[in-house]
């Protein structure tokens, strides 16, 4: 994972202060790639220990066009949550009572997940996100992209249109409001020589907290294709928009630059699944991963 840290590392050196929607502020860049062989091994960060089980209930839940997070609570996946929970104590009035991240804060999202675990009308309410990622995925103005592409891959393997978009105009006002519009917006396949690639266009990233997760989805996502398409994997290629470190997040860099990056992990998939939408969590199991512990940092919401 050299190429992620020369990423941190570059935009650590030259990055230029910007003022973000959120406040924070940042060093950013604009324009990057990164390239993973997936024949080298699964791109999964080594220098910090990285919630693969948050990373494949993600990745399944995009995959049946959910986007309500009672599935990803209901799992024990807690990534999506900032953004519900703050859109519940605005449109409740709670908002300044509880400011982000005080103990006080941090107790009522408690509560608030074990009411969206529980209580299924409430969640219906205030755990829907939108029509973000699964929705666009799957019914992008009334089209399944991703049953469509997987149709493709197999039928004309050799089409230079074989993308997928989750950015939708007319649907961003409507997904600002509960979560955010997507940062991941757009990836295209491509196959040569009986083998799958995928490149993904990203307009935002966090590169400390969000990128690990976004390189081991779109990698194991292209995984799953290439297996469903009887096609071995290829490349996946990340490139970036604006790539940024929150500046609340400088010294959590350090740490994780410190670190020298160890052999890569291997992800095993359950080869009699042939179905994309037939995919279960215990149809992954993930070798070899020697991480260092994990480095906590606060999510610009």
């Amino acid at each position: 994972m050299k190429q992620y840290l020369d990423l941190m590392r570059h935009i650590r050196d030259n990055g230029v202060r910007k003022e973000d929607r959120t406040g924070t502020g940042t060093l950013s860049i604009f324009g990057h790639q990164m390239r993973f062989d997936l024949r080298e091994g699964f791109p999964l960060v080594t220098t910090k220990k990285v919630h693969l089980k948050s990373i494949i209930h993600e990745l399944l839940w995009f995959i049946q066009g959910d986007t309500n997070i009672r599935y990803l609570v209901q799992n024990g996946v807690n990534i999506w949550n900032d953004w519900p929970f703050q859109s519940w104590l605005r449109e409740t009035g709670q908002d300044e009572k509880y400011p982000m991240y005080t103990p006080e804060w941090r107790e009522q999202m408690k509560l608030f997940v074990g009411r969206v675990k529980a209580d299924e009308q409430f969640a219906e309410k205030y755990g829907e996100l939108g029509p973000v990622y699964g929705h666009q995925w799957r019914n992008f103005e009334g089209v399944d992209q991703l049953a469509q592409i997987v149709e493709d891959i197999k039928a004309n393997p050799d089409s230079r249109r074989l993308i997928v978009s989750a950015w939708n105009p007319k649907d961003i006002p409507v997904m600002a409001k509960s979560g955010l519009p997507p940062c991941h917006t757009l990836f295209q396949f491509y196959v040569t020589e009986g083998r799958l690639s995928c490149q993904l266009y990203q307009r935002s990233a966090d590169v400390l907290l969000g990128v690990p997760f976004n390189i081991a989805s779109y990698a194991l996502l292209t995984l799953m294709i290439a297996q469903v398409a009887g096609l071995q994997p290829g490349d996946f290629v990340h490139t970036f928009g604006d790539a940024h470190l929150y500046s609340n997040h400088l010294e959590q860099v350090e740490e994780q630059l410190s670190r020298e990056p160890r052999s890569l992990p291997v992800m095993s998939i359950n080869p009699a699944v042939t179905d994309l939408f037939s995919f279960k969590y215990e149809d992954f199991e993930l070798k070899d991963y020697d991480p260092y512990p994990p480095i906590s940092a606060p999510v610009a919401v």
